[in-house]
């Protein structure tokens, strides 16, 4: 087992160097199952804003669930779970589900052991059917957080318990921009913490906007009792990719066998070399292309946050990339354009558009003057869930001649209800049921020859995962 915590503030990068060494085990023949574990009190990440807590990662299996575990599964080329996200609300629902079952004998139900067991339990479950090699917990957040507490102290046990376990703890090395220096002082009060509550930390991996220097990495070193070997630098890059790399070039993979006395199963290279050239591709790229996204999960107070789309903006990636081009990707505020029409300039230089998903009335007119402006340019065009959606429905309105046609989700009195809710979708929200009850995970695609999907895919059957209450009206597709 793999612990990786973090130190100093939130937003590090934790998945990404979760799945960064997960990749160079995989490199070195070892199978591994990532799991990331979440203390806030909802169930899962379904009914969670995209401003407060970035996109809803969807799973194979149904989950609404985290989005590292979409990092997870784009470095690792592997399908998780929904039971690989873990939640304050799934364990102590759980242990509450227990207690009133009686399943503890009338013993009084507290945070040690009875919590703490719950998410041993859960960790060793995914661990058993899984079948991995090593299991690799990201737990979110920062040391010190209130609602972390538990699971950090269940981290702990699952040593004392005798199981083989590895502390990873990633911290921030500031560099204030009036001193121009470096700063260990945040990394040395997080490790102190994080010892203080038991755990000593094996590796420690150093974030900074530059690689650490030699004097920084002792520093660290002696402060939190970790060999300068097992300091290692995290700098900030402009490819996620690029991320395995650096961590080999330390050997960061052989040092984690070596804590734990194994020796690689299979010889790196092969893989690694394949990976280094991909990311020397990307490095290397030239010709842009610019991608509009028109959406409206942007702000957060006065900043502007992009990990409401980060699946969408990765998918541009990959896709230019396969294409020998650099991605540019213009960022546009449906909600702008609805209140300034005259903003669709902007669009005229754009090489194509993303519509993505969404729900409810903000902004939903300004996304249709975007798709309508497509239209009538012939530029590039995809809707994705909802922005597909509001294509049909802009298609419905200034083609078809469907005067004031719409989703019920907007109006739930439009004349020509081109996009309705699923059937079976009626009497759950009647009952005010939200939570996992969309029409969710992985599901055959039966697709129609001659179409530009079939041309696309170049098959009749494909698989794709969903998220979504709402369906394209049967009754209007043949009109």
């Amino acid at each position: 087992y793999i612990f990786i915590t973090g130190g100093v503030l939130s937003g590090l990068g934790k998945g990404i160097c979760t799945s960064s060494i997960g990749k160079l085990l995989q490199w070195m023949g070892f199978k591994v199952e990532p799991i990331k574990i979440d203390g806030y009190f909802n169930f899962d990440a379904g009914t969670l804003r995209p401003t407060e807590h970035g996109e809803v990662w969807v799973t194979y299996d149904g989950g609404e669930i985290d989005q590292d575990l979409g990092h997870y599964e784009r470095f690792l080329d592997i399908n998780v779970s929904r039971f690989n996200n873990i939640t304050s609300g799934q364990i102590y629902w759980q242990v509450i589900k227990n207690e009133r079952e009686g399943k503890y004998l009338g013993q009084t139900v507290q945070l040690i052991p009875h919590v703490t067991d719950e998410i041993k339990r859960r960790i060793r479950e995914i661990a058993h059917k899984s079948n991995a090699d090593f299991i690799l917990v990201e737990i979110g957040g920062t040391v010190g957080d209130y609602e972390n507490a538990v699971f950090i102290e269940a981290a702990r046990q699952m040593k004392y318990d005798g199981e083989n376990v590895l502390y990873i703890h990633l911290t921030y090395v500031p560099i204030p921009p009036h001193l121009g220096e470096a700063k260990t002082k945040p990394t040395q009060h997080s490790v102190k913490e994080l010892r203080e509550i038991g755990i000593q930390p094996d590796i420690i991996i150093a974030r900074s906007p530059k690689p650490l220097d030699d004097v920084r990495r002792k520093k660290i070193a002696i402060f939190s009792n970790v060999g300068e070997d097992y300091v290692i630098s995290n700098p900030d890059i402009s490819c996620v990719y690029e991320l395995p790399l650096i961590f080999d070039q330390q050997k960061l993979g052989e040092k984690i066998l070596e804590k734990f006395g194994l020796k690689p199963r299979k010889n790196k290279f092969r893989d690694l070399n394949v990976w280094r050239k991909y990311v020397e591709k990307i490095k290397e790229l030239k010709n842009k292309v610019r991608i509009a996204i028109v959406g409206k999960y942007f702000a957060s107070g006065l900043f502007t946050l992009l990990d409401s789309y980060i699946s969408v903006i990765e998918a541009i990636n990959h896709a230019a990339w396969h294409n020998n081009v650099k991605p540019e990707i213009v960022w546009i505020n449906s909600v702008d354009l609805e209140k300034n029409p005259d903003k669709l300039d902007i669009l005229k230089n754009i090489d194509g558009i993303v519509v993505p998903g969404g729900f409810g009335k903000t902004g939903v007119e300004g996304k249709i003057l975007a798709i309508k402006y497509a239209r009538e340019k012939n530029i590039p065009f995809l809707g994705l869930c909802f922005g597909f959606q509001l294509a049909v429905v802009e298609y419905a309105r200034n083609v078809c001649g469907l005067k004031d046609a719409n989703s019920t989700e907007i109006d739930p009195k439009t004349p020509h209800p081109v996009v309705d809710l699923l059937p079976e979708q009626r009497k759950l929200i009647k009952e005010s049921k939200y939570g996992a009850t969309m029409r969710l995970g992985a599901h055959i695609i039966l697709l129609k020859r001659g179409t530009k999907a079939y041309q696309l895919y170049g098959r009749e059957k494909i698989v794709e995962r969903f998220r979504h209450r709402y369906e394209i009206n049967p009754r209007y597709i043949s009109r």
